[in-house]
């Protein structure tokens, strides 16, 4: 991947990036400026913010194995610290509380996630409610192992954890869950396999169903498969937030695209 090619699209989504004004559609308009603008500190987020600062702070050295960018049918192997996952690839506390908004705003019943990390970012998705179950994906053995702790320490049984690789995992876990109110995908960030994921996912979504791709700008390849899945029939409503595509299946609701400033 060129290293440079972030940097580049940032640039250019911050062209096209707009603010609420000139925002026609009312659903996207109250979304933007009640959700995704919203900076409220729930109570919640100490909590999860002082598991994220104990990870950082952690001494362990894990065997960690990733399905999720390129290292084969078996994945990448190698060894790295907690902390090193905790502050390089673990959700933002920015964008974990957008998440935690997100599933506030519409109240799932069953969320997805694709790629559990060390947990911080579905402790986000499981605190709006008790009622929201949470099925959260993983690959890595050692990593779904700290998430576990980290669930067990806040005590959080809407979570369910599944370990193993995502293509023999996901479906068996959608036919378990029926259907997906909410998904979060952060466990590849390959084109074939985004798309793979998405097209799976959309038999078992409905008319309120919301998507959320993490990294749709990383590279070409995902930048690629953003433009496929906002483009296609059944998506409605996409937004670009540059970090976050967010998808949408409201039906009688005219296709429209937003980029917005966040």
């Amino acid at each position: 991947m060129n290293p440079l090619y972030p940097a580049l699209e940032y640039c250019r989504y911050r062209v096209r990036a707009s603010n609420e004004h000139g925002l026609h559609s009312p659903f996207v308009y109250e979304l933007y400026n009640s959700v995704i603008r919203d900076e409220t500190p729930y109570y919640v987020f100490g909590l999860i913010e002082s598991i994220r600062a104990r990870m950082i702070l952690s001494d362990e050295v894990i065997d960690v194995r990733d399905f999720g960018t390129g290292g084969g049918p078996t994945g990448s192997k190698r060894r790295l610290g907690v902390s090193a996952i905790a502050r390089r690839f673990v959700q933002s506390r920015r964008h974990g509380q957008l998440l935690f908004r997100l599933v506030n705003r519409f109240q799932p019943g069953k969320v997805l996630e694709l790629g559990t990390s060390i947990g911080i970012t579905t402790l986000y998705l499981a605190a709006p409610s008790g009622n929201t179950e949470v099925w959260t994906l993983e690959g890595c053995p050692e990593t779904a192992r700290i998430a576990q702790e980290n669930f067990d320490s806040v005590q959080a049984p809407n979570i369910h954890p599944v370990v193993g690789e995502f293509s023999t995992t996901l479906p068996d876990v959608l036919r378990q869950m029926g259907t997906v109110d909410f998904a979060f995908l952060d466990g590849n960030h390959r084109y074939e396999a985004t798309l793979a994921y998405f097209r799976q996912l959309l038999p078992f979504t409905h008319e309120h169903s919301v998507l959320v791709f993490d990294d749709i700008h990383w590279s070409s390849e995902m930048r690629r498969a953003w433009e496929v899945i906002r483009q296609d029939p059944a998506v409605t409503i996409s937004i670009d937030l540059y970090q976050f595509g967010i998808v949408f299946f409201r039906q009688g609701q005219a296709r429209q695209h937003f980029t917005l400033q966040y």
